[in-house]
């Protein structure tokens, strides 16, 4: 993902605002433009590209001629690009994706742009700082001097907005009905197209792979479809791990199932916690299972860009959240609620588990993409009937494992593997990654300290040493600014103090078995 930097207003000096444009630099490493917006004094755009698409021309800002009166500062894909382009017979400029964005909005405002485009959606001492909400866009109504005159905020999509009968007609062999068969078949369609849209690139693409069943499906699949599409590299796969990592070996298997060019990045403790703090500054949050899992996404993106010349990284986020992949979900005391739990969980993916695929891949210069969290593929999942979606046999995501029990795409010991949280799937069963960070901090962090933790932190009081080792790290790169985090993710439904699947009883169950 690429850095975008805008100020509105401000009567710094342009080499201060340049200086603070600076600061996401990491997010695109290909080139920068800064530019002063046309008609408005103190207004200007900073734009760091991540160049995946139309590497020659597709530098930001962007204008076309027939348009000097918009300027178009974006990122993400627009999957359906083409196909609008044609519908409307836009002339194009250039060969931007984003470009539609422009001829959309002469053509019907924003109201229209958002409804049409398939669209994946920087510290300064400033004295407000917060999150944009994914699914919502800004309008700010600016006054000739730069300063904003209005916000305002409007919400446009949400995980449950796309209407079925939308579905049924816009993918082609899609069958109505909530039948098991029918069900399977098209959740293969949607998954299917959800990654073959996906391939929209000019750099080299590559997919992390933990040997989980998530990660798996998506580097199996993306390898056919690269190999149908006769893209002439390998697919380059990525997996991270200590010594005895039960991630390490399943992922080695699943590549030399499918036939992919499999790259192991090794790392130790020492090397772990010697990155929380650029681990932290990259997150911008404090909160706990965040942190654990982020290390080895951030280590691993590290070799990435380093060792190869993949730059757009796929992945199997956000399928936990729609398919009801973690352990506590066994615990739940009805499907609704399962199903409630499902939604809530998407709905702040941009907190937690999307929010550490996107910053730590981006603070390597890597773009992520993740088609579990499609929103034709997600809007028909979250469709079906709550008891359809629940663990089953005491195995949760079930029906995905159903899926894809025929196709031979991943070995059967991989398709019906327990979940192992990232977290701890890259250590030993024998010493989790967490019990390895607690023990470094109980050295670091003063019991007397603790006592004190409330009066220090009144916004999320950390409770454990460990939260409160890094949240003096958070408040070091970010002082005050606590409240972006709303709470910290626990499991629901249990008893539990931490964070970790390996404390729960299910997976201690499992783990024996």
């Amino acid at each position: 993902m690429c850095g975008i930097w805008a100020l509105f207003g401000s009567d710094d000096c342009l080499s201060v605002q340049c200086l603070s444009a600076m600061k996401i630099a990491h997010r695109g490493p290909d080139a920068f433009r800064f530019e002063n917006v046309n008609g408005y004094t103190n207004c200007c755009f900073g734009f760091h590209r991540l160049a995946v698409v139309d590497q020659l021309f597709g530098m930001q800002p962007i204008r076309v001629k027939k348009y000097p009166y918009l300027w178009l500062c974006y990122n993400g894909e627009i999957y359906n690009h083409k196909k609008l382009q044609h519908h409307f017979e836009f002339e194009y400029q250039t060969k931007v994706d984003g470009e539609i964005i422009l001829h959309l909005y002469d053509k019907g405002g924003i109201e229209q742009t958002v409804c049409l485009i398939n669209l994946k959606h920087s510290m300064t001492p400033f004295l407000k700082v917060e999150p944009f909400l994914p699914g919502h866009y800004e309008v700010l109504d600016l006054k000739p001097n730069g300063k904003v005159a209005s916000v305002e905020m409007v919400k446009y999509h949400n995980c449950r907005d796309e209407p079925l009968h939308a579905l049924y007609d816009s993918v082609e062999k899609l069958f109505p009905g909530f039948e098991i068969e029918t069900v399977k078949n098209n959740l293969r369609i949607l998954f299917d197209n959800a990654i073959k849209k996906r391939l929209m690139t000019d750099r080299r693409i590559g997919c992390l792979l933990s040997g989980g069943l998530d990660s798996s499906l998506v580097a199996a699949i993306l390898l056919k479809q690269l190999k149908e599409a006769q893209v002439q590299y390998p697919l380059q796969t990525f997996a991270i791990g200590m010594e005895d990592s039960p991630d390490l070996l399943a992922a080695r298997k699943v590549a030399n199932h499918i036939g992919s060019e499999h790259h192991e990045v090794l790392f130790n403790s020492e090397e772990g916690i010697q990155v929380l703090d650029e681990v932290i500054f990259s997150l911008e949050t404090y909160d706990i299972t965040t942190v654990r899992a982020s290390v080895g996404m951030y280590l691993i993106s590290k070799y990435i860009r380093k060792n190869t010349d993949s730059v757009v990284i796929f992945s199997g986020e956000g399928s936990d959240e729609l398919t009801q992949g973690y352990i506590y979900f066994h615990k739940a005391p009805s499907p609704e609620k399962a199903e409630e739990e499902s939604e809530r969980l998407l709905k702040e993916l941009y907190l937690f588990d999307v929010l550490r695929a996107d910053r730590t891949t981006a603070a390597h210069g890597l773009e992520l993409r993740v088609p579990f969290l499609d929103h034709r593929f997600s809007s028909y999942y979250m469709s079906l009937p709550p008891n359809m979606k629940t663990p089953k046999n005491g195995i949760e995501k079930h029906l995905l494992r159903e899926t894809f029990e025929d196709s031979n795409l991943i070995p059967k010991e991989i398709l019906w593997r327990p979940k192992e949280a990232f977290s701890d799937g890259i250590t030993s069963v024998k010493n989790s990654w967490f019990r390895i960070l607690q023990e470094y901090i109980d050295h670091q962090v003063d019991d007397a300290v603790m006592a004190s933790a409330a009066q220090k932190f009144a916004v999320n009081t950390p409770k454990t040493k460990e939260g409160y080792y890094y949240r003096q790290i958070f408040e070091r790169h970010y002082p005050g600014r606590a409240d972006w985090l709303p709470h910290y993710w626990m499991p629901r439904w249990t008893s539990a103090t931490d964070p970790s699947a390996r404390t729960l009883t299910h997976y201690k169950a499992t783990a024996k078995a």
